[in-house]
């Protein structure tokens, strides 16, 4: 069964827009960022989501425990990132079709934190957001069918896989198949859905746009199910996916520095390449910058210098491509 929603004309918008992006993104080898960002990016989509849900370690802590650091703080919230930092370790071994690899990730995000992780919930559940009730769950029996429905209509639905993300993101919420771990698997399987058509959002960490617009996150949620309609989320959550897209591509241009630039560029391991192509990565750099980027790197090794003048080309030092 198709979860109910529309697409309506912001939906069409935002979708167009995230293509777009997603276009350039691809042109500028964004979806194979260097080992720095992609570290970043996992310790920002960590802390986003457990955020979320109340956790109160610092990126700062989470950094430590990713690196075997020794961390003081709540035994539960300890645990929370360990098994977080362990689920996003095998994201690519989760297949986003399967419902026994959804039940495997929930096992691994839960564990030691609920019984029975992993396991379907065997009884009656309530969304409390504050002090009030704002949703009571599908009975309990009524899951296993609910959850292969999903599935089938996330497998076979000829709506675009952006939308049914989306979709599939509010459907989670809303039949809340555990006792506990809802939202994060929501938002994590999001990305799993997205990551099968488009691997930059292995390292896309929109969910700290979730957790920055939390308030927006859960007002969303709720007119959903008061309209019982997903459109509101969907459009909630493509405008975030949108943000995070514009947000990966300004930091391409105005956050990195040179050894970092060089750095992104042996990483994706860029074949020969001219000052002009080097710019097109980095878009709105000087033609200044870009001299000085790659003097930068044939000074210190990492580049080859081929020919002069208009006719020069760079290639990366296989002997030492690391700035």
């Amino acid at each position: 069964m198709k979860p109910p929603y529309d697409i309506t004309g912001i939906i069409l918008k935002l979708t167009t827009s995230i293509s777009e992006k997603l276009g350039e993104v691809k042109a500028l080898f964004l979806d194979k960022p260097s080992p720095n960002l992609r570290k970043k990016n996992k310790i920002k989509t960590i802390h986003s989501s457990l955020q979320i849900e109340g956790n109160s370690l610092s990126e700062e802590q989470i950094t430590a425990l990713l690196d075997n650091k020794r961390v003081i703080g709540p035994k539960k919230d300890i645990l929370e990132v360990y098994n977080a930092i362990e689920v996003y370790d095998q994201i690519n071994k989760f297949s986003a079709f399967s419902v026994k690899s959804y039940k495997k990730a929930h096992k691994l995000l839960m564990t030691g934190l609920i019984e029975n992780a992993g396991e379907f919930r065997k009884k009656s559940v309530g969304i409390v957001h504050g002090k009030e009730i704002v949703h009571i769950a599908p009975p309990a029996q009524n899951v296993p069918h609910l959850i292969n429905d999903l599935f089938d209509y996330l497998k076979k639905d000829e709506d675009p896989l952006l939308i049914k993300s989306c979709a599939f993101h509010y459907e989670m919420v809303f039949i809340h198949p555990f006792l506990d771990g809802n939202g994060r698997m929501a938002r994590l399987w999001q990305t799993v859905i997205l990551m099968h058509q488009y691997p930059v959002f292995e390292y896309l960490p929109f969910e700290s746009l979730i957790s920055q617009t939390q308030n927006d996150y859960y007002k969303a949620l709720i007119l959903s199910d008061k309209t019982t309609s997903a459109t509101p989320l969907i459009e909630y959550l493509l405008k975030v996916i949108d943000d995070s897209l514009t947000e990966l591509l300004d930091i391409n241009v105005k956050k990195l520095n040179a050894k970092e630039r060089l750095e992104y560029i042996a990483d994706i391991g860029l074949n020969e390449f001219s000052r002009k192509d080097y710019m097109n990565v980095f878009k709105n750099i000087s033609t200044a910058t870009a001299s000085r980027d790659l003097k930068k790197g044939v000074d210190e090794g990492i580049l080859k210098i081929h020919g002069d003048k208009n006719q020069t080309r760079y290639s990366l030092n296989k002997k030492k491509s690391n700035p």
